[in-house]
């Protein structure tokens, strides 16, 4: 996986959609840091691509709120507790 800074993308940048098409993925850095994955697709797999990364964004997110919770203590909760939890955010919700 190739990486290319911001100030690349915003100067060579027909040089890098030519690399992209090659390598598939691309990683935009800045300052060193990774902040985007530029990655190549084309009509007819962008529907497919664009499940498969909002997909992988949900389960890292739900992984994210797991942890959370476990850390939390909150995974012993019983059927009872969350279903008190959820009634108490709609009153809660229903004053504001």
């Amino acid at each position: 996986m190739r990486f290319v800074t911001v100030r690349d993308l915003r100067g060579k940048t027909s040089e890098l959609w030519k690399q992209l098409e090659q390598q598939r993925e691309l990683v935009v850095t800045n300052n060193g840091k990774p902040i985007a994955i530029l990655s190549a697709t084309d009509e007819d797999s962008f529907e497919a691509c664009l499940w498969a990364l909002r997909r992988s964004r949900a389960s890292e997110t739900l992984d994210k709120l797991q942890r959370e919770a476990s850390d939390r203590g909150l995974v012993a909760l019983t059927p009872a507790d969350i279903e008190a939890h959820i009634q108490e955010s709609r009153r809660a919700r229903a004053g504001d």
